[in-house]
């Protein structure tokens, strides 16, 4: 059985790819029951599509395999800290639990600039797990940045 660990090295290669297609370095995967879902990263420039996020791009695909747009009982894995965006999409979806790496203090919406996720009003809350491979997630943004400035 694979673990968290396990789990963010394959997103950890989920970003990296992204970041040879020229976007920013962000991967996801959703995992059921042991089960890869599926994986990928960012895409809004390639899409032209500001939604396109790495998280967003996972979900829909899920969402089409199962044939439904909620996933409850699944774990969603990102090298970033979920924006406002993609915390509310997870929402939507009754993701269980999110696993991410590297916290986002510009625009994370768990912990660092909000906490969507675990607001009280919502009617359901999505478990954090923080930090995982942390080191190499910011590591690779902030490479990423560097080589464009």
């Amino acid at each position: 059985m694979p673990t968290d660990l396990e789990y963010m090295q394959l997103a950890l290669e989920e970003a990296r790819a992204s970041a040879a297609a020229g976007e920013v370095p962000i991967g996801a995967l959703l995992v059921q029951e042991d089960r890869i879902l599926a994986q990928g990263g960012n895409r809004t420039i390639r899409d032209n599509d500001p939604t396109a996020h790495a998280e967003i791009v996972v979900l829909r695909e899920a969402a089409r395999i199962l044939g439904n747009y909620r996933l409850p009982d699944t774990t969603l894995y990102v090298t970033l800290e979920p924006c406002s965006m993609c915390a509310g999409a997870m929402i939507q979806a009754r993701i269980a639990r999110l696993v991410y790496g590297a916290d986002d203090p510009r625009g994370g919406a768990v912990r660092s600039c909000f906490e969507v996720l675990s607001h009280p009003r919502l009617n359901h809350k999505v478990e954090a797990v923080s930090g995982i491979l942390a080191a190499e997630c910011s590591a690779l943004l902030q490479s990423f940045f560097a080589a464009r400035r």
